[in-house]
């Protein structure tokens, strides 16, 4: 099978939109969500309407759970808190429970994990940015692959025996001898200095891993941030990919 595996949406319609352009040329088995469907754009309601159509699993992410009360959101930044409560007050109660009832952590089919954050503890929101950090991840699910998002930034770390190695290509060929921690990277806030909207294609029939970048209208989603009267910084950012 071929799985389409985004995360990071953070309510940006128009990198979505890019994103649904491109599964459609593609045509994956299953799409797959690893969620922040919103938080920071302007487009939530639309964003999770897209992502119910295109996804067939979905688990939370820590905006997601922020805007419903399931996570304390004093630890965001002001930016984040403020699209936050803007969001939670802009959405409808059928988007609100949606995202209220989203899992933290999803096994797919028994051969691969989706988490937003970390296997290990998914809902203290915490990132895997190192070595160390990735081997301790690593102790804490069973299967090959475990996909996650969070920190916006796509790349691939390759476990054999005690050993971890960072892997920055946009396409790996899985081993079966290695495990592997990959991160999705954002659909719709990159932060790895490359402002493309990013997804994932997993092929397990090629044993396959490739991280797609697709261009898209930047400067209609930071009109559509100002309008909203969300913070400048927010919509920014969106030029720089970080």
């Amino acid at each position: 099978m071929t799985y389409a595996i985004i995360s990071d949406i953070h309510a940006n319609l128009e990198a979505l939109e890019a994103v649904r352009s491109e599964l459609e040329r593609i045509g994956p088995d299953k799409i797959l969500c690893l969620g922040d469907i919103v938080g920071y754009g302007a487009s939530p309601s639309k964003c999770i309407e897209i992502t119910r159509e295109l996804a067939s699993v979905t688990v939370g992410g820590n905006h997601d759970c922020g805007v419903t009360g399931l996570t304390d959101i004093t630890y965001f930044n002001r930016y984040a808190r403020e699209a936050i409560i803007w969001t939670a007050r802009t959405l409808d109660d059928a988007g609100l429970e949606f995202l209220r009832e989203l899992p933290l952590s999803h096994v797919e089919g028994g051969q691969f994990r989706i988490v937003h954050a970390t296997p290990q503890d998914p809902g203290r929101w915490n990132y895997i940015f190192t070595h160390q950090q990735a081997m301790d991840e690593f102790k804490a699910f069973s299967e090959q692959i475990c996909f996650v998002g969070h920190s916006h930034q796509p790349c691939i770390f390759e476990m054999m025996d005690a050993e971890t190695i960072i892997m920055n290509s946009d396409n790996v060929k899985i081993r079966e001898d290695r495990r592997y921690i990959v991160n999705v990277g954002s659909v719709g806030q990159p932060r790895d200095s490359d402002p493309r909207t990013c997804l994932c294609i997993y092929d397990d029939e090629q044993g396959e891993i490739t991280i797609r970048r697709i261009a898209y209208d930047i400067e209609q989603a930071q009109t559509r941030i100002k309008e909203a009267g969300l913070p400048p910084v927010l919509a920014n950012r969106l030029s720089w990919g970080e």
